[in-house]
C-alpha cells in the first residue's frame, strides 16, 4: 500500500480501531478502497519470467514479449469485492439458462449464416464476458467466443507477490500450481468428447491468421505447451496452411483432430478458410469455439434480446434469471434510420457496437461522437448500448500518480467462471498501449473485510 494508507486497511477477520462515539464518514468497500489508495506493484518480473518460460523451449519469450508488447502486462493488480464476483457469476449462469431458451435460439440463429446452424456437441471453448462496474453491480458490456489471455493471466496471477505485510493476505495461493492448467485442458478434452465420445485425441491445431504477428501470440505457445504435457501433439498455423482432402482436415502430413480456432472470422467465410469450413461442415474436425456458439453469445445483437425482460418472459426465462439480467445487462437497442434522431440526442448516454465487433474494434462512447462518425453508425450495423463507465484503479507510473480505467473479464466454461482477470488502459476503450496498463490479476477482497472510511 502506499506509505500514506499504509496501516488504514482492515485486514479480513479484523476488528477496526475506532474510538468511541466517533461518528464515520459515508465508507467505501474494501475494494475500492484498495484500487484507488493501494498503487505498489505486486509483479515480480523474474517470477513472471519463469512463469512463461516452464517450458525450456520457451526460452526468450518473455524476452520477445518485453520488447515487442511492453503493455501486455501491468506492474498490479485490480481489487474485486466478493459480492461483485458472485453477481458476475450469477448473472452469467443466468444468461447461459436462457442461450439453452427454444424462443432464444430460434431468434439468435434465424439471423445467423448457414454454418451457425451446426450442432456437433462442443460447447465451445474459452468463453468471455466482460463486465464494467457500476453504481448497481457489475453490467455486462459485451461476451466474446474466443477470449484471448487466459493462459497470460495465470502466468500473470503467480508472479503477484505482496507488496507489504498488511497485505499478504491478498496474495496467499489460492490453488496448487497446476490447477487451472488442468481446468483448461480439460475444458478442450471436454470439447472433444461431446463430438467424438472416447476417441484417441491426437493432433491439435491452434488455428489463426498469420499467428506470429497476432498480439497474444505468445499465448497461442503456452496453449501449445499445455497440450503437449497433456500427452497431445499440438502445433501452431495459418489456415493457409491446410488441406481438406479424402474427407480429413490435412496439415501437411497429419491429420487435424480438433482446432483451437482464434479466427475472427467467425463464420469461416474468407476464402482462405475455405479447408477448415468444409472440415467443420463435414464434422470431420472438432473446431471450438465454433460458429454456433458466436450467433448465440457473441453477436451483439443478442445484447438487445438479454436486456429485454418481456420478451424474456415470453421465452419462458424463469422470474429469478429475469431479476438478474434486468440488474446486470445494460439497456440495449438496434440503430435504425426511424431512431436516428432520438439515439442523437441521448447519445451521451449510450456506447456504439457493430454487430459483428470484437476487442472494442469500432466503438464508440457517445459523448466522443462526430457528425461524420455518426453517419458511418447509421450507415453500419449497430447497436447502442447504455454508457456504463469502466472502473478506475490509481497505479504509479514512473513515479507520477496515474488514474486508470480498468474492465473485469470472466473466462468460462459450460457457465462456470474459471479465472476473472482484468484489462487496465486510457482512451473509450480496452488497448494495450497505455503505459502502466494491459493485463491485470483480480484479487477478490472476501465479504468478511471491514469498509474503508471513506478519506
Amino acid at each position: 500500500m502506499s506509505p500514506s494508507t499504509k496501516n488504514s486497511f482492515t485486514p479480513p477477520g479484523q476488528a477496526p480501531d475506532s474510538a468511541p462515539g466517533t461518528a464515520l464518514l459515508p465508507s467505501r468497500s474494501a475494494a475500492e478502497f484498495l484500487n484507488q489508495d493501494c498503487f505498489c506493484r505486486t509483479l515480480n518480473q523474474g517470477r513472471l519470467r519463469e512463469q512463461i518460460e516452464r517450458d525450456p523451449c520457451l526460452q526468450g519469450l518473455m524476452q520477445s514479449i518485453t520488447q515487442t508488447r511492453p503493455h501486455l502486462f501491468s506492474s498490479t493488480v485490480v481489487f474485486l469485492a466478493s459480492e461483485m464476483a458472485q453477481k458476475m457469476a450469477a448473472t452469467i449462469a443466468a444468461i447461459e439458462r436462457v442461450i439453452g431458451l427454444p424462443g432464444y435460439q430460434a431468434q439468435a440463429l434465424a439471423r445467423a449464416p448457414a454454418i451457425a446452424q451446426y450442432a456437433f456437441g462442443p460447447i465451445g471453448a474459452c468463453m468471455g464476458f466482460d463486465f464494467h462496474l457500476g453504481v448497481q453491480g457489475p453490467q455486462l458490456i459485451e461476451i466474446n467466443t474466443n477470449a484471448g489471455g487466459a493462459l497470460l493471466n495465470v502466468a500473470l496471477a503467480r508472479a503477484q507477490e505482496a507488496c507489504c505485510e498488511e497485505m499478504d493476505w491478498a496474495f496467499a495461493p489460492k490453488a496448487s500450481p497446476d490447477t487451472l492448467e488442468q481446468t483448461f485442458f480439460d475444458m478442450f478434452a471436454s470439447e472433444w468428447q461431446h463430438q467424438r465420445g472416447n476417441a484417441a485425441l491426437g493432433y491439435v491445431l491452434i488455428v489463426d491468421d498469420d499467428p506470429a504477428a497476432q498480439y497474444l501470440a505468445p499465448e497461442f505457445e503456452l496453449f501449445r505447451q499445455l497440450f503437449i504435457r497433456h500427452g497431445v501433439a499440438a502445433s501452431v498455423a495459418d489456415p493457409s496452411e491446410l488441406a481438406w482432402r479424402d474427407g480429413k482436415l490435412w496439415h501437411g502430413a497429419r491429420v487435424v483432430d480438433l482446432v483451437y480456432n482464434r479466427l475472427t472470422d467467425f463464420y469461416l467465410a474468407e476464402p482462405g478458410h475455405q479447408a477448415l469450413k468444409s472440415a467443420y461442415e463435414a464434422g470431420a474436425v472438432v473446431l471450438t469455439p465454433h460458429p454456433r456458439s458466436h450467433a448465440l453469445h457473441a453477436d451483439k445483437r443478442n445484447l438487445i434480446a438479454l436486456s429485454q425482460d418481456d420478451l424474456l418472459a415470453t421465452w419462458g426465462a424463469s422470474s429469478a434469471d429475469r431479476r438478474l439480467l434486468q440488474a446486470g445487462v445494460p439497456q440495449t437497442q438496434l440503430v435504425t434510420p426511424e431512431r436516428a434522431d432520438a439515439l442523437w440526442a441521448s447519445r451521451r448516454q449510450l456506447f456504439f457496437k457493430p454487430v459483428g465487433s470484437f476487442g472494442g474494434k469500432a466503438a464508440y462512447r457517445g459523448d466522443k461522437l462526430t457528425r461524420r462518425v455518426w453517419g458511418e453508425i447509421l450507415a453500419g450495423d449497430f447497436v447502442a448500448q447504455a454508457l456504463v463507465p469502466p472502473g478506475q484503479r490509481l497505479i504509479e507510473v514512473d513515479g507520477v500518480l496515474t488514474d486508470l480505467k480498468f474492465d473485469l473479464r470472466a473466462y468460462t466454461y459450460c457457465g462456470a467462471v474459471q479465472l476473472l482477470a482484468a484489462r487496465m488502459y486510457a482512451g473509450q476503450t480496452t488497448n494495450f498501449r497505455t503505459e502502466g496498463g494491459g493485463f491485470a490479476p483480480v484479487i477478490v477482497v472476501p465479504p468478511h473485510s471491514q469498509d474503508m472510511e471513506a478519506r
